[in-house]
Parts: structure tokens; C-alpha cells; sequence
């Protein structure tokens, strides 16, 4: 009798340290995660945008009208509440959204989604959802994709100075949130404040104010005191011949180009010295460059 109570208690024993060495085991496999976890960080205008969420898969299933039903509350993701952060103020299709956090919420349709922007950042099924905490309530209308989507996705695309567009794809179906902000002015007051003081960004000024065709007088002033403090800077003449360019000072332009161009030879970039040429070359065929009169000799 004595002999089967110690087999037994050993048995127990070693039964125990296999279900704790096999806990242990499990634990240390990375098994995939079946809605596994994704962040999108997009710089965008003067910050940037960030969404977290969960990316459930299709898995033979039928979506949008059974998985997701039609006029339904969706976390618009998996487990965890799906959240996106702006870093600036913008407005979403419209809707003035304050720079912050917030928890990206839908009711999905047939024809027209619902898209919900909460103040609170936890929300992930319709009880703990409360309507007096919304930010934006957006009316969407969703479009079919040209290919099956697997994985549920949400990404930024079409992203310019002043715009982008936040895209929702699963399955067959899209829906697009237009983004915008107020760049523009953000950017043209920061330029204003820093050009009043003593340390200036001349080029960097100069190089906006001609990308989006603002007063150029004043980019061709703050280009030439960028040139003048740093003369051997081809990339300051060659942006100064542009600017002379779409003044229409095309004499100008071309003598801007050409030193430009000796200096870009002397370093070797041949980059600058095909963009020197390509610039002569779209000068001389406008139909009103006029060549500068030759020098006599004397």
C-alpha cells in the first residue's frame, strides 16, 4: 500500500510538471493571431495621422449583410476599439474634427454607411457605445473594389499638402473619408513669424512660396539672399532660375541657369546639370522668349 501512494504522488507530480512545462511551452510559440493587430502612422500637412485596429479576415465567409450586418453597430475592426489620432485640427468630409484621439465606430449598409467618430476610446460593442460622446457622424456611401479584399484594411492614400483620403476596404466593399486641412495658412503664417526674425530659412521660404504660385516678388527676394549667402549653392540658383522663369524674366533666368549649371559641372551633379538644361531648353521655346541683344565688342 505504501509503494502505491508514493507511485501515485509521483505521478501527480510528474502529470503537474508537464501540464506547467506545456503552459509554459504554448506560451513561448508565436501562434498567429486570428484578427491580428495594425498601426498606420502617415505624416500629413504640418503632423501626421495615426490609426490602430484589429484586421479580421474573410475566411470563406460572407461579410457585409451576415458578419457585419447591415444597419448594425461595427467596431470597424476586431477586438479592441479601432482609434485614429489627428495631429493637427481638420475636417472629415466636411466635419470640423479638433486636433486628438478618437474611436472610429460605423453601421454599415447596403447603400450608405454611417461612420462615427467618438470622444471615448474604448468602445467595441453598441452598450458601451453613447451617442452624446460623438465628434463627427458622417454619412457615407460605400463603392465595390475591383478585387476581393481578404484582410479587412484601412490605409491613407491620395496624400497631398492639404488632403488625403482615409480608405476602408473588406471583401467587395469600400468607403472613402476625405480629409482636409487648412496647410496652406498653417504653413504661410509659420513663414511669416520665422522670417521676422533674425535666422531666416531664405530657401526653404522661397521654394514654397514658388511651388504654390504665392507672391512671387518676394521668393525671388528671399532665393537671391539665400544665393548670396551661400554663391557656390547650384540647387539655390537653379530654384532661382525658376522663379525668374515664371516672372517671365527669361534673360534672367537663363544666366541663372547657366552659372548654376558651371557649378553643378565643377561638383559633378549631373542631375542639376540636366535640370539646368531642361529649364534653357523650355525657355527658349516659348513663343515669347525674346534673346538678349548680343554685346558689341569694343
Amino acid at each position: 500500500m505504501f509503494n502505491y501512494i508514493n507511485q501515485m504522488k509521483k505521478l501527480t507530480t510528474l502529470l503537474g510538471a508537464a501540464i506547467i512545462s506545456s503552459a509554459v511551452f504554448a506560451q513561448s510559440i508565436p501562434f498567429p493571431q486570428p484578427s491580428p493587430m495594425a498601426t498606420v502612422t502617415q505624416s500629413f500637412a504640418t503632423s501626421k495621422i495615426e490609426i490602430n485596429y484589429s484586421r479580421p479576415g474573410v475566411k470563406g465567409r460572407k461579410i457585409f449583410g451576415d458578419v457585419v450586418p447591415y444597419g448594425k453597430f461595427w467596431r470597424t475592426g476586431a477586438n479592441a476599439a479601432t482609434t485614429i489620432s489627428f495631429g493637427e485640427d481638420v475636417k472629415i468630409n466636411g466635419a470640423d474634427v479638433k486636433a486628438g484621439k478618437y474611436g472610429l465606430l460605423s453601421y454599415p449598409g447596403e447603400t450608405e454607411w454611417t461612420v462615427i467618430l467618438t470622444k471615448d476610446l474604448n468602445v467595441n460593442d453598441e452598450e458601451s457605445y453613447k451617442k452624446e460622446n460623438d465628434v463627427a457622424r458622417l454619412t457615407v456611401k460605400p463603392a465595390r473594389t475591383a478585387t476581393a479584399i481578404e484582410t479587412f484594411t484601412i490605409e491613407i492614400s491620395n496624400i497631398r499638402n492639404n488632403e488625403c483620403d482615409i480608405e476602408l476596404k473588406w471583401e467587395n466593399t469600400m468607403i472613402s473619408l476625405k480629409v482636409t486641412t487648412d496647410y496652406d495658412g498653417r504653413i504661410s503664417k509659420m513663414i511669416e513669424e520665422t522670417m521676422a526674425r533674425d535666422t531666416r530659412p531664405y530657401y526653404g521660404a522661397a521654394n514654397y512660396y514658388y511651388e504654390n504660385g504665392k507672391d512671387l516678388k518676394k521668393a525671388l527676394e528671399w532665393v537671391s539672399k539665400a544665393a548670396d549667402a551661400n554663391p557656390q549653392a547650384y540647387w539655390v540658383l537653379l530654384l532661382k532660375a525658376k522663379i525668374q522663369k515664371a516672372m517671365k524674366d527669361y534673360n534672367g533666368a537663363i544666366a541663372t541657369s547657366q552659372k548654376s549649371m558651371e557649378l553643378a559641372k565643377t561638383d559633378n551633379n549631373d542631375t542639376y546639370v540636366k535640370n539646368n538644361e531642361k529649364l534653357m531648353s523650355e525657355i527658349k521655346a516659348l513663343p515669347d522668349y525674346k534673346p538678349a541683344p548680343e554685346k558689341k565688342k569694343r
